[in-house]
């Protein structure tokens, strides 16, 4: 049995719809049964409540011997290394007392390098804590996601252009969330592999923002650039969106780790290549989003 959690975010979907394509018997931890995709709403086991209730994570990992863990995102964190702190202490506890064989989680690349880069470090965080329970365990280690560029469909759309905190030239790993998944759904199915340790995800090539400008421009068919901005104003818009100020704050200090390279802990490989371009997820997921 493999437990699934956020099985309607944008990664836990494509796990969930991959593994039941496998004949995989599957258990889902929802807040919201009614969200899952219609192929599972018949055949999964449905334990409803959030992944930080310690009597959900008992009952939902009886009888289990696999995890696929994935902390839901949030903008609203009061204490962005606390935030996934508080989901993973109950699974610590929860993994001692029911025996799971096997955890895959997602995590972030820069394992070694990140020193105070915000949700990047707190993911660190949280795999130090699995791993001192002495489960057999994978991180999934990515890089920059392809996804995040959602969160600025307005500018884009009316403005086109796009801000980070960080300077168009620097290239880095960038994935899609439907890569994520298939490695997570790889390793969820093999029973063969043991000890602790990460597996990179870095998409087929490193980008800048400015490469991504170039892309979007020829995907969009209007020109698309990039600024950098200062990291006050960065955070300030944020905020301005609904942001937490800690939440803010901790994208402002990743992306400046991230600038000094941190990506660089987990060499790129034909394994961690993973296939879908920058192109192609702008004309599945940026372009339908831009003409709603």
């Amino acid at each position: 049995m493999i437990v699934v959690t956020t099985p309607t975010g944008n990664i836990g979907q494509v796990v969930l719809r991959q593994l039941l394509a496998a004949g995989e018997p599957v258990r889902v931890i929802a807040r919201d049964p009614s969200r899952l995709i219609p192929e599972a709403k018949e055949c999964v086991e449905v334990v409803q409540g959030s992944i930080d209730d310690p009597a959900v994570l008992a009952k939902a990992l009886s009888g289990a011997d696999t995890l696929f863990w994935c902390v839901p995102q949030s903008n609203e964190q009061s204490d962005v290394h606390e935030y996934y702190l508080a989901f993973t202490r109950p699974l610590v506890k929860a993994l001692k007392d029911r025996g799971i064989a096997r955890v895959v989680a997602v995590s972030s690349g820069g394992r070694g390098r990140a020193i105070s880069a915000g949700p990047i470090s707190a993911l660190h965080a949280m795999e130090e804590l699995i791993e001192s329970t002495g489960v057999q365990f994978r991180a999934l280690r990515s890089g920059n996601f392809m996804a995040n560029l959602l969160w600025q469909v307005e500018p884009i759309k009316h403005q086109g252009v796009f801000f980070y905190p960080l300077g168009g030239d620097i290239a880095m790993p960038m994935c899609a969330a439907r890569d994520i998944a298939a490695s997570a759904a790889m390793l969820l199915r093999d029973r063969s592999w043991t000890g602790q340790g990460g597996l990179a995800v870095h998409g087929p090539a490193d980008l800048s923002y400015k490469d991504m400008a170039r892309v979007m421009t020829e995907v969009l068919r209007k020109t698309i650039r990039f600024q950098e901005v200062p990291g006050p104003g960065y955070k300030a818009s944020l905020m301005q969106h609904g942001s937490s100020q800690a939440f803010a704050q901790g994208l402002v200090d990743m992306f400046a780790e991230v600038g000094q390279g941190i990506y660089g802990a987990e060499p790129r490989t034909p394994t961690t290549t993973t296939p879908t371009t920058f192109k192609h997820w702008c004309i599945d997921l940026l372009k339908p989003a831009l003409d709603k």
